[in-house]
């Protein structure tokens, strides 16, 4: 397996969790989302991918994208160990937490709207903090509350072992640091991610660990 990736793309480190959760030894392609302008924005990776995003997923033949569909393929393709729970009711709960944290709150602060707010919107870096700070914490307000409220949560997001919602979460969690937004009112999500960064399979995964990293 080949993963295009970016080190601190949290799409990717969602992928680069699943794949060391399930052992998978992969081969890590950098593509500089920002040097030369963005080294997803030529004509070759173009030509791979026509979205221009990362991470995108080689195995065999196949080239995969977006990172909740190669999760997807990564729990179908390798089930052990399990990232879904087994009950349809619980997958479905996982799942939108992945979704939540992949769909709602991520896209909003993704680097290329952060560029278009700067670069063609011309908001003032105020403006643009807190246009980030604001859509963090309302989607981590909510989560915080789902987290809270039903007993199906443990020391991961479901229960005590990680599944796909925690891949998605603990990349939301870093970047929202790195993005200096305050998070302390969420101590479900904050205690969830302290337990999860514990695990050598999020360690490994972390932006700071990446062959790229800067």
């Amino acid at each position: 397996m080949q993963l295009y990736s970016y080190f601190r793309s949290s799409a990717a480190f969602r992928v680069r969790i699943a794949l060391a959760l399930k052992g998978l030894d992969y081969d890590t392609l950098p593509v500089h989302l920002r040097r030369g302008g963005g080294e997803h924005l030529t004509a070759g990776f173009g030509d791979l991918n026509p979205e221009r995003l990362i991470p995108m997923l080689k195995t065999g033949d196949a080239l995969l994208t977006q990172s909740l569909a190669i999760l997807e393929y990564l729990e179908e393709g390798f089930p052990t160990p399990p990232l879904l729970p087994a009950a349809p009711d619980a997958r479905a709960w996982v799942r939108a937490i992945a979704a939540h944290v992949a769909c709602e709150i991520h896209p909003l602060n993704n680097l290329r709207v952060l560029q278009y707010l700067e670069g063609t919107l011309h908001v003032s870096p105020a403006q643009k903090q807190d246009w980030i700070a604001h859509w963090i914490q309302l989607g981590f307000a909510a989560l915080e509350q789902r987290l809270a409220r039903d007993g199906r949560s443990g020391r991961c997001c479901f229960g005590d072992a990680p599944t796909l919602a925690d891949c998605c979460l603990v990349p939301q969690v870093a970047n929202a640091r790195r993005l200096n937004v305050d998070i302390s009112a969420f101590p479900h999500i904050e205690r969830i991610d302290a337990h999860l960064m514990q695990m050598s399979a999020f360690r490994s995964a972390a932006p700071a660990a990446q062959v790229d990293a800067e």
